[in-house]
């Protein structure tokens, strides 16, 4: 399944039942949670018992891979992010829905894959010990090229420092466009070449 070698395998479904109950939500909560999520099943353990040869991380011992089937496509993507933070393990989710699935995956904040056939998606393992492999994971998912010098999450947090950065920009360029004051068009310029300094 995804790629992944046949040793790895699991069927287990987690019941919502069970997490609405372990976790004692609120009707609201399981509403919305219920609104997206029709089932989740443990499909795959990635661990050094289950992948020989792989090396045992510092910090990821083994992570679990489950498939999400969606009710609908345009999900909310916190239900996913909620479960991430009630059940303490590394988790990549198969999101499933009608004959396509995106990965998600949670390190520092929720990153998801595009979404394509079901039968074309594939979870790779590159690496020789379970913290590459996560690494690896996190990067193809999040699309995330991590620069010389930092560590993943050192680059997550530059980029999205980035990212606020630009919006700045975004948002100062549209008040120049409908500023009539020239005074103040010349305010804004100045903003976003200070920005861009920073960028």
């Amino acid at each position: 399944m995804y790629g992944l070698p046949l040793s790895t395998e699991r069927k287990q479904q987690l019941p919502k039942k069970a997490i609405y109950a372990k976790f004692e939500w609120k009707p609201a909560q399981r509403e919305h949670f219920d609104a997206d999520i029709a089932r989740i099943d443990i499909v795959a353990v990635v661990s050094p018992g289950t992948v020989p040869g792989l090396g045992e991380g510092v910090v990821v011992k083994e992570f679990y891979l489950l498939a999400v089937q969606l009710k609908r496509r345009e999900y909310d993507i916190q239900n996913i992010a909620q479960l991430t933070k009630l059940i303490p393990q590394n988790m990549v989710f198969a999101l499933q829905y009608d004959n396509r699935t995106q990965f998600a995956v949670f390190h520092t904040k929720m990153f998801t894959s595009a979404w394509q056939p079901t039968e074309e998606a594939v979870l790779p393992l590159s690496g020789l010990s379970l913290d590459a492999v996560w690494e690896n994971i996190v990067k193809g998912i999040g699309q995330i090229e991590v620069a010389e010098g930092h560590t993943l999450t050192e680059q997550i947090a530059v980029d999205d420092q980035r990212a606020k950065l630009l919006a700045q920009i975004a948002t100062l360029e549209r008040k120049m466009a409908n500023e009539k004051q020239p005074r103040r068009k010349r305010e804004y310029f100045e903003q976003i070449k200070k920005i861009k300094e920073q960028i």
